[in-house]
């Protein structure tokens, strides 16, 4: 009897609390869903706001670019180079080039000591330096007298210097629009060598003659061939070297003036002038 009892009573408060367990679960389900549906909304949101600022951004960019453009003036056309502006523009980039040039080549050891214009031991002297060399009391000889040829051409350099620019003048228009706009970086050099190499020539000798005499390397020629020559059976040595080393230093200061050439045509920051840069810029 009191067992049939307390299962009434049991069976009664399971029934009872039924409900409200359901109503607990169903009340915790739409709690979950309402967050759910914020949280979505909120998301919804911020990628409308998002694409929103960068819909805006995007149409400040195009408007301020557009202002930009507008306010820019579109640049003006280059006029066609004239022969004036040839002539004065290819006169100008060769004196810049013979002024270094001749101050580089007068510098001790400008000859000397750059490869690009060192003056050799004579090609037809070359057998005397090495059989000369292992005679006692010659090698110094043989050691100091290819540097005394260079140092001649040094102390002759300066005269090349007025020859030059006397010769600018005699470039006409046409051919100074021709050496501008020429493909070679050296053609303006290689223009003046030819109207001025034997002028050169001809005014170097006097100074290298007495400049080979002042640095001791006429001194070390006799010295060298007198002994050379008293050898058996060895061809004497007839090398003129006053015209060995003027040819050689007026090649010099060619070499260097068509490096200096080069320069001005290849680097914008050797046109030193406003002529040089709207001459060479235009080419």
């Amino acid at each position: 009897m009191f067992t049939r009892f307390v299962t009434l009573l049991l069976t009664a408060g399971l029934l009872a609390a039924a409900p409200a367990a359901r109503a607990q679960t169903t009340k915790k389900t739409t709690k979950t869903k309402t967050t759910a549906t914020k949280t979505a909304t909120a998301k919804a949101a911020a990628a409308k706001a998002a694409a929103a600022k960068t819909a805006a951004a995007k149409a400040a960019a195009t408007k301020a670019a557009a202002t930009k453009a507008a306010a820019t003036p579109a640049p003006a056309p280059v006029a066609p180079l004239t022969e004036a502006e040839a002539s004065g523009g290819i006169k100008d980039a060769l004196n810049k080039s013979v002024t270094k040039a001749v101050e580089f080549a007068s510098e001790k050891d400008g000859f000397n000591l750059n490869d690009d214009i060192h003056i050799p031991f004579p090609e037809d002297m070359v057998l005397m330096k090495s059989t000369l060399g292992r005679i006692p009391g010659m090698s110094t000889v043989v050691s100091t007298f290819e540097t005394q040829l260079n140092r001649a051409a040094e102390a002759a350099a300066p005269k090349a210097k007025g020859i030059f620019l006397a010769a600018l003048a005699n470039i006409s228009l046409t051919d100074a629009l021709g050496l501008v706009t020429s493909s070679s970086t050296d053609a303006a050099t290689q223009f003046l060598r030819k109207s001025t190499e034997a002028q050169l020539v001809a005014a170097f000798k006097p100074d290298i003659t007495a400049a080979i005499s002042q640095v001791g390397a006429e001194a070390a020629y006799t010295k060298m061939t007198t002994q050379y020559n008293r050898i058996p059976l060895m061809t004497p040595v007839q090398t003129d070297l006053s015209a060995y080393t003027t040819q050689k230093a007026v090649d010099g200061i060619f070499i260097l003036m068509a490096q200096e050439e080069a320069k001005i045509r290849r680097n914008p920051a050797a046109r030193t002038t406003d002529l040089l840069k709207r001459v060479f810029a235009t080419k």
